[in-house]
């Protein structure tokens, strides 16, 4: 028989009476799942001492995780990669018990199979299990946010797996309108490149680029770059082979 799961839910005890699970606005709420007990163990201690954050659950299988997404609020789940079966169809079924709950895939190491089908099936970030404190809580910080955490490489991959499944046919609602200059950038986005690499390449500063992104963003609404290379793949606004654009020569 399978063991009693190990699931400690707890109630932020600031809350008002009955309002159980309730926490501040910028309170994010943590659950913990992974095989190891000791691991979870570090990981709690790590987030006990962040004032914004509270580890609301912890889950050792993937039937406890699932228990514990059904009856515990929270924000942001940290799971161990190797309790997700591939492909990982679980995620959507849990983000259907709770969609406002955002998933870390923790890894032994980032590769592209595995790492295109966690992104492609909705989690929002994947970092390996040997990434520091201050890393892991940033990138839970920014996920609790909204936003994707992702390297280049990841993107890349991410974009040629989307390209290769035949999956950018345009949707036919009319897209909004994009400026030459726009259009070059976020072409660029889409092969991975940096904010420094493009203002080298089209001959401007970081800082411009920056200000670009965030008008792009924007009109597409989109919350960060992942977001945005696939929605220029999804509505064809980057032909496939597409060539960079030269640099200007700087005086």
């Amino acid at each position: 028989m399978m063991k009693a799961a190990a699931l400690e839910a707890e109630t932020d005890q600031k809350g008002a009476p009955g309002s159980k699970g309730s926490a501040p606005a910028s309170h994010i709420r943590v659950i913990l799942a992974d095989s190891q007990a000791i691991y979870r163990v570090g990981l709690r201690k790590v987030f006990a001492l962040e004032s914004d954050m509270e580890v609301v659950a912890q889950a050792e299988s993937l039937e406890t995780l699932r228990d514990a997404v059904e009856k515990t609020p929270a924000d942001v789940v940290v799971v161990e990669a190797g309790l997700i079966p591939l492909p990982a169809t679980i995620i959507p079924e849990l983000v259907r018990l709770s969609p406002d709950i955002k998933f870390i895939a923790q890894v032994l190491e980032i590769d592209e199979p595995t790492t295109v089908e966690l992104y492609r099936r909705g989690v929002r970030g994947v970092i390996p299990r040997s990434i520091s404190p201050d890393l892991l809580l940033k990138c839970v910080r920014k996920i609790a946010a909204g936003e994707t955490w992702i390297d280049n490489r990841s993107v890349s991959w991410v974009i040629e797996a989307y390209r290769t499944d035949g999956t950018t046919g345009a949707q036919g609602k009319a897209q909004p309108k994009l400026s030459p200059k726009e259009l070059t950038i976020i072409g660029c986005i889409s092969k991975g490149m940096r904010n420094r690499e493009i203002a080298d390449q089209i001959g401007t500063t970081e800082q411009v680029i920056k200000n670009y992104l965030r008008k792009v963003y924007d009109k597409l609404g989109v919350s960060d770059r992942l977001e945005l290379a696939l929605y220029c793949i999804q509505h064809q606004l980057v032909p496939k082979d597409a060539p960079a654009p030269a640099a200007k020569r700087k005086a």
